[in-house]
């Protein structure tokens, strides 16, 4: 989870060499998110993450949180950590008031959508300093060749140049934080030595880096036994939900228009209102599932696809004889359907405070009993012990 745009979950990289002796299926870098795992990988600890800065949208929903759900509800062998990565958030910047607010919101997010602290860590990343000292000690182990050959260092420096007007921006303009973040990333994953990550295809990269990392931390300190697993990649199987209002794109926060996306709190009429102002074509003989030549009617048939828990074509096939007008009802109707659980428990739990703080303290204090274990281990291999 798990992390660069507002509420984007985690997480991953490049297949490396090392692999777990002891499992078989182990050397993959990935394996389909499923609850019919083969018994000999059992049990898991899986991890991931999501930022705290805004309301997660439609998209987290349906391609994390609700996997997060099904793998606490399914599995009930595995070990689950979920966090809300605070310290990522702060690689843009941040109003204080508005962050220490969204950190709690997120928490009653994550409960609200089906979350259950006494089967799963759940937890503040920045409760527990130990992912920084990590994070430390993985960075001066990561060449930064690596970190500057990451998609999202480039990506970032790319939108600095466009805010700029300029085509040479230097990069001494971005924060050391926004290079270095994978790091820290690898660092939360490995800090609870977890064997899985929850991801989309699209964050393989990130994944990819913490096993390196974690195969460069094997080999420079070498002992009797390895100290990281490396972490494989559980590939989510929803499709990405694409932007409303630009189907070439996926459904994000940090997108300008807010028309774009369907937040989990939103009312009914705001999303009826946002699916009716949806991207569609001039094609009027009905409605077929094409993303290449009407990619904005496909988009609503894979949302609609994705609520009804079905897939696309059969849903497309229902779909053929309607106008674009009785889809996008549909599609909003099952939206609301969808959400309006969620929605309703998070307005319900947001207001209790001192709950709400309950959880997070006991998750924290799971979690650093957790990574204590860890860390003893890698000061004793570091030298610092």
């Amino acid at each position: 989870m798990l992390l660069r745009a507002s509420g984007r979950c985690y997480c991953a990289f490049r297949h490396s060499r090392v692999g777990f002796p002891s499992l078989s299926r182990q050397n993959s870098t990935s394996v389909p998110f499923s609850s019919n795992v083969d018994a000999s990988l059992r049990p898991r600890t899986i991890f991931s993450g999501i930022q705290p800065t805004g309301i997660p949208h439609l998209g987290n929903y349906l391609g994390a949180l609700s996997n997060w759900v099904k793998l606490q509800n399914e599995n009930p062998q595995d070990k689950l950590i979920f966090s809300i990565v605070g310290w990522h958030a702060l690689t843009l910047p941040q109003n204080p008031t508005e962050l220490a607010a969204s950190r709690r919101d997120m928490l009653a997010v994550l409960l609200a959508v089906g979350l259950d602290p006494k089967r799963c860590v759940l937890f503040h990343q920045d409760s527990n300093a130990m992912h920084t000292e990590l994070a430390w000690i993985l960075s001066c182990i990561t060449p930064t060749g690596k970190l500057r050959r990451m998609t999202s260092w480039k990506s970032r420096l790319a939108q600095s140049r466009n805010a700029n007007d300029e085509s040479e921006v230097d990069e001494s303009m971005l924060n050391a934080g926004l290079l270095t973040y994978p790091v820290l990333q690898a660092a939360d994953i490995l800090l609870y030595r977890a064997t899985h990550v929850p991801v989309g295809e699209d964050q393989r990269q990130h994944l990819e880096l913490s096993r390196d990392i974690a195969d460069s931390f094997n080999r420079t300190f070498r002992a009797s036994s390895r100290m990281f697993p490396l972490p494989t990649a559980l590939i989510t199987p929803s499709k990405r939900i694409l932007s409303l209002k630009d189907p070439a794109s996926k459904m994000s926060k940090s997108a300008s228009d807010p028309a774009s996306r369907i937040l989990l709190t939103d009312t009914a009429n705001q999303i009826a209102a946002k699916v009716r102002a949806a991207v569609t074509d001039s094609i009027t003989t009905g409605v077929t599932y094409d993303p290449v030549l009407r990619p904005g009617t496909s988009s609503l048939l894979s949302i609609l696809a994705a609520c009804a828990d079905e897939e696309v074509d059969a849903v497309a096939s229902r779909c053929t004889g309607m106008s674009h007008g009785e889809l996008k009802t549909e599609v909003a109707a099952a939206v609301d359907a969808l959400i309006a659980g969620p929605r309703a428990e998070f307005e319900r739990i947001r207001g209790e405070v001192g709950y709400l703080d309950q959880v997070a303290r006991k998750g924290a204090e799971a979690a650093k009993e957790l990574s204590a274990q860890t860390m003893v281990q890698v000061r004793q291999r570091v030298g610092l012990n």
